[in-house]
């Protein structure tokens, strides 16, 4: 199976910031998307929306401070349903790493690979909130189609 991965460098003293911006509500909010609501909780579930681009709703499996964050895909494309996406984090310096990962593609479709580019840019977006105060959450995403995404 196929598997989105991705790293990325966040300049923050501690991994409690990146942590704080993936396991609350309003952190999740400031980056991925604003309409984020739900319990973000272990064994809570985080319902994500994109307006009329669509949605999935994620089940927390695991919390580790300052860690690691785990959740499963509950509801949302066919395509996710089951997937689990990860979060593992490490501190090296100044920066918290972040190692992203999207695993349980049956195949690598082409919205595989859309959904990796997004990924991405709201990965870049976790970067700017945690490293600015501001993200670019939907509906203030990158696009990366000129129609919709």
């Amino acid at each position: 199976m196929p598997d989105i991965l991705h790293r990325v460098g966040i300049k923050s003293s501690s991994p409690n910031d990146v942590y704080k911006a993936l396991t609350t509500i309003d952190g999740l909010a400031g980056w991925w998307t604003s309409t984020t609501q739900g319990d973000a909780k272990g064994g809570g579930t985080i319902k994500f929306r994109f307006g009329d681009r669509g949605f999935f709703d994620m089940k927390v499996l695991e919390l580790d401070p300052g860690r690691r964050v785990l959740w499963q895909v509950s509801e949302g494309p066919a395509e996710w349903v089951g997937a689990k996406v990860s979060f593992d984090l490490k501190q090296e310096g100044e920066q918290t790493t972040v190692l992203f990962k999207h695993e349980g593609w049956k195949d690598p479709t082409e919205f595989m690979h859309h959904c990796s580019t997004k990924s991405a840019t709201f990965l870049m977006s976790l970067k700017g909130l945690v490293e600015t105060g501001r993200g670019a959450p939907f509906p203030n995403d990158v696009r990366i189609t000129i129609n919709a995404d």
